[in-house]
């Protein structure tokens, strides 16, 4: 992949931060990990009487089950290595992976994968990345930061070539459609103000209508592209550049010329390396908009 995704790959990991780690120990009270086994039934005993699972004599006080003791050495090992900034992604990967090999059952499991899923992004290391995506789904489906790092990469790593190329677009749409639901009734978590939390669910939402403008347009679907690329760009706090290239390729496919010059023209306004480019798109797009059929105006009723 090229490295200008990069700046979009920081606002993904940014997100992750600000709202993926910030949730993770409330969601990962309020859910049951679904490969948890299911409470066994009791079959019917063949013994007359059978015995009572907890005898207990009447009226005397029942002792709750004491909670599972922490393990020092595993709880050293996730402070140290939630203390790694998220830039240094060799040391996280490193210690992300020894962690995961040696505590696999652990109650940070999820915290874990998904600092590895933005730490292998950076290193371009996707195969792994997606791996560890799954893992980290498998435990928390509704984990936003993932759904919309994942849901975005699949269409900019889009190969055609690939006969699964079909398949990874509906599971990159599948994603940040899932993602949105979730962000639409995700409650505020502790440690964020009203002002930080509506930022950060702006911003997840911008990068999934970002990735659907993409995903539709390597359908070749013009109409849904665009309009996923307007609600993407209209909200971003920082908007990518290329989702402004893209949507003027796409809105000149519509002949719609007038509007595609304009979207070059925001996109070569946005400092990087496709200024050029796009510039040069935007008076293309003004020569084929001025040299265009005029359509006669509609007649009065």
């Amino acid at each position: 992949m090229k490295r200008f995704l990069i700046g979009k790959a920081a606002a993904v990991a940014g997100f992750a931060l600000a709202i993926g780690l910030a949730i993770a120990p409330p969601s990962r009270a309020q859910q049951t990990p679904p490969d948890q086994p299911a409470k066994p039934t009791l079959a019917p005993s063949s013994q007359p009487n059978p015995p009572a699972l907890n005898p207990v004599a009447p009226g005397a006080p029942i002792t709750p089950a004491e909670p599972p003791k922490a393990d020092p050495a595993e709880e050293a090992a996730y402070k140290a290595f939630s203390e790694i900034k998220p830039e240094d992604s060799d040391k996280r990967i490193l210690d992300g992976e020894h962690f995961a090999q040696k505590y696999p059952a652990s109650k940070y499991s999820l915290q874990v994968y998904t600092a590895l899923t933005d730490a292998y992004y950076n290193k371009q290391q996707l195969d792994k990345m997606f791996a560890t995506a799954d893992k980290a789904l498998a435990l928390d489906p509704d984990d936003v930061s993932v759904l919309v790092m994942v849901g975005w990469v699949i269409p900019h790593s889009h190969d055609p070539n690939d006969l699964e190329s079909d398949r990874k677009l509906d599971k990159a749409e599948a994603y940040e459609r899932h993602a949105l639901e979730v962000l639409a009734t995700l409650p505020k978590p502790a440690g964020l103000t009203d002002d930080q939390f509506s930022k950060v669910k702006v911003q997840a939402q911008s990068q999934a209508h970002s990735a659907l403008g993409l995903i539709y347009y390597r359908r070749q679907d013009p109409a849904k592209s665009i309009a996923e690329f307007q609600l993407g760009t209209s909200t971003a706090p920082t908007p990518d550049p290329i989702d402004y290239f893209v949507m003027g390729v796409e809105l000149q496919k519509l002949t719609k010329y007038t509007e595609a010059a304009d979207s070059f023209q925001k996109c070569a306004a946005i400092p990087g390396p496709f200024v050029d480019r796009c510039k040069t798109a935007g008076e293309q797009a003004k020569k084929l908009a001025a040299s265009s059929p005029v359509a006669p105006p509609a007649p009065k009723p």
